[in-house]
């Protein structure tokens, strides 16, 4: 097996251990939508155990050490405003906020960006493209800095909605711009560690795989070493008309990355290894397989997608299983909502379950089926959504428009 990916296969083992009942970050533990937490066909509709107010956003709720936190505009301010609740009974920790200049981007105010914990700090990403560090149990602020001016970026159309990732004590975003394009700064001081590329901004969010951080941005499906090294790059771009568009977080499955998008569709490319030197070779390409913002789930052979167009008028989702090796559809389920579905891994290998909440608020627990779209239990959970929900410790952490909801799923 080439090194990089039996130290990919290593970090996630290892992932697992530490992160055990928490969901600290956009996409969980290895972002990659995996939990080992077992989920269960539930015999009634699900309940929620609490439910609490937040303001406008579409960041998603994240759960580390019994708090979670959601990151939202508070109603009637121009601000942002980081919240920490407990897991169990949703008894508000403490709500802090800083203010910041009026900001209407398309499809809704508020973060789109979901927050990430590590070593006691929360560091979250404005729709104004604000990377601030927060104290996890105080809420105080240490640093707060605006990557776009100080690199003479402009903040995407629909505003700032990567979600950073810390690795090796250091906050990684997407800014664009030459020079620019993603920069990684010291998560202690806010400092500039190092910067690579002059790819613009997405709104796709980076993985750390082995050694590798992989990233979809306004321009190529690339791979940069864990130091802001340039080790391949492919381009693949997503978008509509003259406005970047590319939304969808890379997946990496074995030796293979795969990039969606909503306008190039899906594309495979297998990564080859060679005294540090990298070649992506690509294995398929299907313009069918479009992603909007919903990130394709690998399980064994197969991947689940959710695929759909960027359209105002009639707007409908898919939900594919698509055959890993091939990029050949197995089968396919449409109609699942309008514009995104998340889609979950739960339990041990060979026994997952996978979970899937789509834009209008319904939760569907299915088989990872290679035949047959295979549901075994469906409930409606909350209202319109666009945010990723979060599982831990049985159960699943949500925001509507309106509400952040606990459901047990125990």
């Amino acid at each position: 097996m080439p090194r990089v990916l039996a130290a990919f296969f290593l970090t996630l083992a290892f992932a697992f251990v530490l992160n055990a009942g928490d969901w600290p970050q956009f996409l969980g533990p290895n972002r990659d939508d995996t939990t080992s937490e077992a989920v269960s066909p539930w015999k009634k509709d699900l309940s929620p155990l609490w439910k609490k107010p937040v303001g406008d956003g579409h960041s998603s709720p994240v759960v580390a050490d019994g708090i979670v936190y959601a990151f939202y505009q508070p109603k009637g301010k121009n601000a942002d405003a980081l919240a920490a609740f407990d897991a169990k009974t949703g008894e508000l920790k403490w709500e802090k906020s800083y203010e910041r200049p009026e900001y209407k981007p398309p499809f809704g105010n508020g973060p789109r960006s979901t927050p990430a914990v590590s070593g006691g700090k929360v560091f979250t990403y404005s729709g104004l493209g604000i990377l601030a560090c927060w104290d996890a149990k105080t809420g105080e602020i240490d640093w707060k800095i605006e990557p776009y001016k100080e690199f003479k970026t402009g903040n995407p159309f629909f505003g700032t909605s990567t979600s950073p990732i810390v690795v090796d004590g250091k906050v990684i975003v997407m800014v664009g711009g030459k020079g620019s394009g993603v920069v990684a700064f010291d998560a202690k001081t806010g400092k500039p560690a190092w910067k690579a590329t002059d790819d613009p901004a997405s709104y796709s969010s980076p993985i750390h795989a082995g050694k590798q951080l992989i990233f979809l941005t306004g321009a190529h499906l690339l791979g940069l070493s864990e130091a802001g090294e340039k080790l391949w790059s492919v381009p693949f771009e997503g978008r509509v008309g003259p406005i970047i568009e590319s939304s969808a977080t890379p997946v990496m499955a074995g030796d293979l990355v795969i990039g969606s998008t909503v306008s190039s569709g899906s594309i495979a490319l297998k990564l080859t290894e060679k005294d540090g030197n990298y070649t992506p070779k690509k294995v398929w390409e299907k313009k069918s397989l479009t992603c909007y913002f919903s990130t394709p789930l690998v399980v064994d052979d197969y991947i689940y997608m959710v695929n759909g167009a960027a359209t105002l008028k009639n707007p409908t989702i898919t939900l594919r299983c698509v055959e890993l090796k091939t990029g050949e559809v197995a089968w396919e389920k449409k109609n699942v909502g309008e514009y995104h579905a998340a889609i979950l891994r739960c339990g041990p290998a060979g026994k997952e379950k996978l979970l899937m909440l789509d834009d209008a608020g319904y939760l569907t627990l299915f088989e990872p089926n290679a035949k047959e779209f295979k549901p075994l239990a469906k409930s409606k959970v909350c209202g319109k959504t666009w945010a990723h929900p979060a599982l831990a410790d049985g159960r699943l952490y949500l925001r509507d428009e309106k509400e952040l909801i606990c459901v047990e799923l125990k």
